[in-house]
């Protein structure tokens, strides 16, 4: 009989690092890390032959899939103690997508999975504290609202902006738990008027919906066109990643973030990242809020006046460096990590070989041989030749006198120019006329792919160095400026 799902938690795992054409790589890699006996959230992968099976048969799930499903959500309730959709042990679950290949921002994730108006009360009497609770509920609704439901995010951007502006509130976490309340109100009021139908209370239905989501981003416009871009074809399919919830917004003990091992522009061997306190990975990956420097060295650069996670969180800190380091080590290559600190307790939810620029991969290659990490014939092999054009990359010449109307962070090299655009569409139209644009955008989401690359260059006034903007254009070795705070983007003006 196939086997549909593969377990992993406390420090065992049913797959390895050599499964990615099963697993994906998400999956196989957080299956490597348990063995390694790293602190990773227990969960299980639901495989690439899934999604296979999945559209070969007009969208239906194999028979056994189910029981897998149920078998390996057991599997994650005795290791957490806790049990999916019984309020008295509550267990909450991530939903990831996972590729063979990395696709950054390309699939859809959900978090909080399973909280509804009973469980909710549930998350806030275990926690004690119900202004996360009710945080954590709010974010689900609006992430699986629009990844499963179809109801753009920009809907509850906007209730949420209103309800900031008229309770006098700048932050996010500056709301009460009585004040997310009233806002979950709204956003459930929304879904039903929008959509003719309530937000989904039962967690089962919740689970499959996500599920479903995940297999059928395989599929949508801004994936294929990804796959084209990157020459993935479309029968590797997708795995979907199931996961223990942890969480990073549970206060000021509490944080999550994205960093590289090694400087991803530069190739600099230093550790390279963000996080955000009190807040959930979609924060920092989406570039919502302007996130914080890893390490002091970088804070000092960058001259900001936050504080670093090594001046925050010393422990959390040391430990993710050690972790680091490891995971550089074992898999031979500078590596893109996701992690949450919950009260103090890091995890470490992805562990993937991170994108670069050019030159950064020549320094990489260089350095990881000149150490004997990998051969000098690996090192050449790992250089794609036609990236070496990045290299060659125009940039401003350093003696010119400039106007400076802006400063942001440095999140792809090179210089461009084109006239401003403000959608993808625009800088597709402008590409097809002949004109060279600017995408200009707040921030970037997956569905900017194609805009991103018909423009010469990218700027955007939130995110940080690994926001979607700074990896996706990275990776097309496209110029990117980002968290340019300083200018206001007005869509509807034009300005």
């Amino acid at each position: 009989m196939t086997k549909w799902v593969y377990t992993f938690g406390d420090g065992a795992a049913e797959g390895r690092a050599g499964d990615r054409n099963l697993l994906g790589g998400k999956g196989a890699n957080l299956a490597e890390m348990c063995s390694l006996g790293l602190p990773v959230p227990p969960g299980f992968t639901i495989t690439t032959e899934v999604c296979n099976a999945y559209y070969a048969n007009g969208r239906a799930y194999p028979d056994g899939l189910e029981a897998d499903v149920v078998s390996a959500l057991d599997h994650i309730g005795r290791i957490t103690g806790r049990r999916f959709g019984d309020p008295s042990k509550l267990l909450l679950v991530s939903v990831r997508s996972g590729a063979r290949a990395s696709m950054p921002g390309m699939m859809d994730t959900v978090l909080n999975l399973g909280l509804n108006d009973e469980t909710v009360e549930a998350l806030a009497a275990d926690s004690g504290d119900a202004r996360f609770a009710y945080d954590s509920y709010r974010r689900f609704i609006q992430m699986y609202s629009d990844v499963v439901m179809g109801l753009d995010h920009e809907v509850f951007e906007e209730i949420l902006e209103d309800q900031k502006a008229s309770l006098g509130h700048e932050l996010d976490t500056e709301l009460t738990a009585a004040e997310w309340q009233g806002v979950i109100s709204l956003y459930k009021a929304k879904v039903e008027e929008e959509l003719g139908k309530p937000f989904p209370q039962d967690p089962q239905e919740q689970l499959w919906g996500a599920i479903g989501a995940v297999f059928s981003s395989w599929m949508n416009s801004r994936a294929i066109t990804y796959r084209r871009l990157h020459d993935i074809p479309e029968s590797w399919g997708t795995a979907v990643n199931v996961q223990a919830m942890v969480f990073g917004n549970m206060g000021d003990t509490s944080a999550t973030g994205v960093a590289f091992t090694r400087n991803p522009s530069t190739g600099d061997r230093q550790l390279y990242g963000e996080f955000l306190v009190n807040a959930q990975g979609e924060d920092v990956v989406a570039g919502i809020r302007t996130p914080q420097n890893i390490t002091e060295a970088a804070r000092i650069a960058a001259g900001s006046d936050k504080p670093s996670l090594q001046k925050l969180m010393p422990d959390a800190f040391q430990a993710f460096v050690d972790i680091s380091d490891r995971l550089e080590k074992h898999y031979r290559d500078m590596q893109d990590l996701e992690f949450t600190i919950e009260r103090g307790k890091l995890w470490m939810l992805q562990t993937r070989s991170g994108k670069r620029t050019a030159k950064a991969a020549l320094k990489i290659a260089v350095e990881m041989a000149r150490d004997g990490l990998i051969t000098k014939e690996e090192a050449v092999a790992r250089i794609d030749p036609a990236s070496l054009d990045q290299l060659l990359h125009p940039t401003i010449d350093p003696k010119a006198a400039r106007d400076v109307i802006g400063m942001g962070l440095p999140a792809s090299p090179g210089a461009a120019t084109g006239e401003i655009v403000f959608s993808s569409a625009d800088a597709e139209d402008a590409r097809a006329q002949g004109r060279k644009a600017i995408l200009v955008r707040i921030e970037t989401s997956p569905e900017d792919i194609h805009g991103m690359h018909a423009a010469e260059g990218i700027l955007t006034t939130r995110g940080g160095m690994t926001s979607h903007a700074a990896v996706v254009a990275r990776g097309m070795g496209k110029p990117c400026v980002s968290g340019a705070g300083s200018l206001r983007v007005d869509y509807k003006a034009g300005t």
